[in-house]
């Protein structure tokens, strides 16, 4: 893992992340309206148990899209250099409620699929095909 440098102040850094919201990210967003365009129908942030940001019902597929630092991507995350235990115990922390919810959702009969941040960046078009399939 490499490390990160962080070039904003803890005030700067504390406003910032108070902006991060938790639904209709720029990413929910971006495959809502690719799911839309090719016209399969889903649910955005269904009120189930195991909480996946979308679920396609017909497919009874529960999908979960994953920013690449906040799941710890092992293609992209990048450990903070500031902060660093808060920072790894945040993210352990997200990977464990993330295994969690998967075997809830597989236990009630959903099949899981995850598409990460840079999957989304890369070709959108390619990350909601894996999901008619």
């Amino acid at each position: 893992m490499g490390y990160m440098a962080d070039n904003l102040t803890k005030e700067q850094r504390s406003k910032t992340m108070a902006k991060i919201k938790s639904k209709w990210t720029k990413q929910e967003r971006t495959v809502h309206l690719c799911l839309n365009k090719k016209k399969i129908k889903h649910k955005m942030h269904p009120k189930i148990k195991g909480s996946p940001d979308l679920i396609i019902p017909e497919k009874k597929m529960a999908v979960f899209l994953h920013g690449c630092f906040w799941h710890s991507c092992k293609r992209c995350f990048v450990e903070p250099k500031s902060n660093r235990k808060y920072w790894i115990n945040k993210i352990n922390g997200n990977k464990k409620r993330d295994s969690k919810n998967k075997k809830v959702l597989v236990k009630n009969g959903w099949e899981v699929a995850v598409i990460w941040e840079h999957q989304i960046k890369r070709n959108l078009d390619k990350a909601c095909c894996r999901l008619t399939k």
